[in-house]
């Protein structure tokens, strides 16, 4: 017997017979989350129809606990397996509540009826994803953010020990995206629900996910923990990244740093010039920062978006190199900003840059932007 509980073998996905993605491998355990990451257009979608049997695979197969998938019947996977994927459900003359109704299905007569404990069920799937006050509507007649809580809820209510969902935070404001992926992490852990979804938010993959696997091209790119995936150059390469950033530390994004000479030196630090750096960007002003010691929040900010940064080790004072040579750039400037932050022994040569600041003229009363 297998030590995962859920994997492929020798699997590759496509369409019309022409294999997209070949010899995908996937390998995770019962109640781990697996989100597929990587561009658009990359075979996301495909690999989570192919291995839901909404498309066939091309070649290979998908096991639930060594059970193949490609030998179940609809209704086994059914009990197995709840799916929610992108493409639109047709939904006309159904309420809400008949919606998340069809989740408890599998379980029915050939009647479709359902038991007062399917209704229950029905009820709690919807109170938990938030919905109930959904329950009478038309279904057609909600919106994106609330479909997509809807079939969660159907989802839910199936009781499955696998559940599949293709982007499922794509249409959800921020409250509703957090909401959705900490009920997932709560199914995986208290009840040992294993999730395989697609993300686009890769910043949300890193903090959910227990493995992740990058699609693009015709092989999987890697497989692994976010620890092993999330790194600077994979982050790059998988998505070709050439203008801006995507710091791994904070899961941020930040825009293309301003081209050209720098006219404008920032001295900041405990995270009180993020907003400044963002502002000058915004404004395509090109700046200096420092000095900053390596582990200040405001490090990797400024390491994206300022034209030179000057930094030193943290934990021990700043040295005289580092620090003439922040004056000799500061000097160069035509006005220095300086937000407010802790002074101390360590970074006493910062003091002194500002008072250097002070005396060239470089910034005005009140130490602010000039």
């Amino acid at each position: 017997m297998s030590e995962y509980y859920f994997r492929t073998s020798d699997l590759s996905v496509g369409y019309n017979g022409k294999t997209l993605i070949r010899d995908i491998e996937i390998r995770i355990h019962a109640g781990e989350i697996l989100t597929l990451i990587g561009p658009n257009g990359s075979g996301k979608s495909t690999i989570l129809k192919s291995i839901t049997k909404h498309l066939a695979a091309i070649r290979g197969d998908s096991f639930i606990a060594d059970a193949s998938v490609k030998d179940m019947s609809y209704k086994e996977l059914s009990q197995k397996l709840a799916v929610v994927l992108t493409e639109r459900i047709k939904g006309e003359l159904l309420t809400c509540w008949d919606v998340v109704s069809t989740g408890r299905y599998p379980y029915t007569n050939s009647l479709g009826l359902l038991s007062p404990e399917d209704r229950e069920k029905v009820r709690a799937a919807m109170e938990r994803v938030h919905a109930w006050e959904l329950a009478e509507k038309d279904f057609t007649a909600i919106s994106d953010g609330q479909r997509q809580r809807v079939l969660l809820a159907r989802a839910i209510c199936q009781e499955p020990e696998i559940i599949v969902l293709d982007e499922p935070t794509s249409f959800l404001d921020i409250r509703h995206k957090l909401e959705l992926l900490s009920i997932l992490r709560s199914m995986a852990r208290e009840k040992g629900i294993t999730v395989i979804m697609s993300l686009h938010e890769i910043d949300l993959a890193q903090k959910i996910s227990d493995k992740v696997m990058c699609v693009s091209g015709d092989v999987i790119a890697h497989f692994g923990t976010p620890e092993e995936i999330f790194r600077e150059d994979v982050i790059n390469s998988l998505y070709g990244i050439t203008a801006g950033t995507y710091d791994i530390r904070f899961g941020s994004v930040e825009l293309p740093r301003p081209a050209g000479e720098p006219r404008v030196f920032v001295i900041s630090g405990c995270g009180s010039g993020a907003a400044v750096f963002r502002r000058l960007q915004r404004a395509d002003v090109p700046f200096c920062a420092g000095i900053l010691f390596e582990n200040d929040m405001d490090f990797p900010i400024a390491r994206s978006l300022a034209s030179e940064v000057f930094s030193a080790p943290p934990f021990e004072p700043i040295g005289e190199e580092v620090y003439r040579r922040a004056l000799a750039a500061m000097e160069k400037c035509t006005s220095v900003i300086c937000t407010d932050f802790p002074l101390g022994e360590m970074n006493r040569r910062v003091a002194e840059l500002m008072e250097e600041a002070k005396k060239r003229g470089l910034m005005k009363e009140g130490g602010k932007e000039t």
